[in-house]
């Protein structure tokens, strides 16, 4: 049986894609902060499924966290087949007024760790000759972010570091996936305080709910697509952002990343 391990898995999107996971009958290790949460989401997902669960309490903001989840698997002997890098998290606010650890914190979690974890797996994956791995970033990957400017710049970072590994790993049976969701209904707008802004209000771009960007998102990956992009008017939104003046675009930017 194969092992899927997804990190940031106790809600929205991760959560879903453990559920997909969980109904293809691979066995799971699941990452997040929040214990509880964890336990629920192993009960529920037993009930239903003949698989084993590892869960594992982990916050990546730590730097000492991706090899202790690999210390982890290693100890108990766990091969990971598919690798979910989804753990992150978004800030509103401008650079200067926005905590400095706070941003820090994002960089270590949407970067860093990512980076982290993969490298430590990956090599496994290559000696055995077969692997997928999903990296969830974003349609900000597409553009810089006035008012979130670390985040967009963590997930730009993310899209291009997917895009690279999947050429790099091309010729080993590996892939590598990019998956790029427009805004989606999560824990995401409460812990980046992005309620009621401009976007949100303006209802030019709905968002989608995080069932249907994992289902999106686990298609792409078993097809070994580069870059998903959920949704329609999401897609062609990261074509827009590459016609219209730069300025314009981040003048557009700001304007929806904004309350007023």
């Amino acid at each position: 049986m194969k092992t899927a391990l997804i990190t940031g898995a106790s809600f929205g999107i991760g959560y879903e894609l453990a559920k997909i996971f969980a109904n293809e009958k691979y066995d799971l290790v699941l990452v997040a902060r929040n214990r509880e949460r964890l336990n629920e989401i192993e009960s529920e997902l037993k009930r239903h499924n003949n698989i084993r669960i590892k869960t594992m309490v982990k916050d990546l903001a730590n730097s000492s966290s991706p090899q202790e989840i690999f210390d982890e698997l290693k100890y108990d002997k766990i091969e990971v087949d598919v690798l979910i890098n989804n753990a992150g998290f978004g800030l509103l606010g401008s650079f200067t007024e926005l905590s400095l650890k706070e941003q820090l914190d994002m960089i270590q979690v949407n970067i860093t760790s990512l980076v982290h974890l993969t490298g430590l797996i990956l090599p496994t994956m290559i000696n055995r000759g077969n692997g997928k791995i999903m990296n969830v970033a974003s349609t900000a990957a597409f553009q810089p972010g006035p008012n979130m400017a670390v985040y967009y710049a963590t997930k730009s970072f993310v899209l291009s570091f997917s895009k690279a590994l999947y050429r790099e790993l091309k010729d080993k049976n590996i892939t590598v996936t990019a998956l790029c969701p427009g805004p989606t209904k999560t824990e995401f707008q409460k812990r980046a305080r992005m309620e009621n802004i401009n976007l949100e209000r303006s209802k030019l771009m709905p968002y989608m709910s995080a069932e249907k960007v994992a289902i999106a998102g686990y298609k792409g990956l078993m097809k070994g697509k580069k870059v998903v992009i959920p949704g329609l008017l999401n897609k062609i939104g990261t074509k827009l952002v590459k016609i219209f003046p730069e300025s314009l675009v981040l003048d557009l930017i700001y304007k929806f990343n904004s309350r007023d």
